[in-house]
């Protein structure tokens, strides 16, 4: 991990599975972090969930001055984002609560503090509708494992200054991840979107009686997974159009687009296509658990993300 950084310190609001996430990564690249979440038995949640993590980082590669003792609980969010340079809000899911949310951040935080908020798919000028200051507030969506996993997508709303948005960037950057500045807001951003087509399409093909979830599953894994993981699904086309490249490969199997292949609108979540994917899933994870698997899933990505960066720039 990188021993560059642009700031020390780090309020995380909300400490669910994301939050904690947050929490480990910038433990990991040698940040304090203060830490604020009004739920009863949030901190034992968090400091367990880290020490879970912590093997996976270690060996991914700690900060000379990373320490799981740089974590603060406090008791209340102005205590929290006081003298952060980032802060990053990770409440649940819902518009109002996080505008009423980051409201209170950007009151107390200081003037020059970036704010950051986590959701998977809210526009960010609908967020910053509250803000005094929503030129420096920006969506930062991460990726779970967050603690692993380092890409995140900057979006900026319409009243985010560039000067925050390239602020934001260096500082998550400086946290060993993989920034993307994303230039127009969109619900759902760019990962997500590309996943959720896949996840209709995956859900299309398990209602119908195709494939099961596990076949679905080998289908990625064995397949489009071992190359998206190197390059992505556009440098993976490019190769397979030979040496003329992508060139060559929109000439041949561009008309192949207009063939029915795909569905794009997802299927009706019926109680029988819920508990056929529900079904499956229990049956392949068998009789490891959760955790087991979570264990497993840290240990292959950290050798993952080593291969990634050995083989593809």
């Amino acid at each position: 991990m990188t021993n560059e950084q642009t700031s020390r310190t780090v309020a995380i609001v909300g400490t669910g599975v994301i939050g904690n996430g947050w929490i480990t990564r910038f433990l990991a690249n040698g940040f304090d972090v203060v830490a604020f979440d009004p739920a009863e038995g949030a901190e034992e949640r968090a400091r367990q969930s880290i020490d879970n993590a912590w093997e996976s980082v270690e060996q991914l590669g700690l900060h000379e001055s990373a320490s799981r003792e740089r974590l603060t609980f406090v008791s209340t969010l102005e205590e929290a984002v006081q003298g952060a340079d980032l802060i990053q809000e990770n409440v649940p899911e819902r518009t109002e609560l996080k505008q009423n949310v980051l409201a209170e951040i950007d009151h107390h935080a200081d003037p020059t503090a970036i704010i950051g908020s986590s959701t998977s798919g809210i526009k960010p000028t609908e967020l910053q509708q509250k803000l005094n200051h929503p030129e420096r507030f920006v969506v930062a969506h991460p990726f779970n494992p967050v603690y692993l996993l380092p890409l995140v997508e900057i979006v900026g709303g319409e009243h985010t200054s560039q000067e925050f948005e390239q602020k934001a960037y260096a500082f998550y950057e400086s946290a060993s991840m993989k920034p993307m500045i994303i230039e127009k807001e969109i619900e759902g951003f760019v990962a997500d979107r590309l996943m959720e087509a896949l996840w209709r399409e995956a859900l299309h093909l398990v209602n119908d009686g195709i494939a099961t979830t596990e076949e679905v599953d080998k289908a990625i894994t064995y397949g489009a997974g071992l190359r998206w993981a190197q390059m992505g699904p556009f440098m993976t086309f490019h190769l397979a159009g030979g040496e003329e490249g992508m060139r060559h490969m929109l000439k041949q199997f561009g008309p192949a687009l207009k063939l029915p292949w795909t569905k794009l609108e997802a299927p009706e979540l019926t109680e029988e296509l819920q508990e056929r994917v529900i079904t499956g899933c229990e049956t392949h994870a068998g009789d490891r658990s959760v955790a087991e698997l979570e264990r497993k899933r840290n240990e292959f990505l950290v050798k993952l993300i080593d291969l990634v960066e050995d083989y593809w720039p």
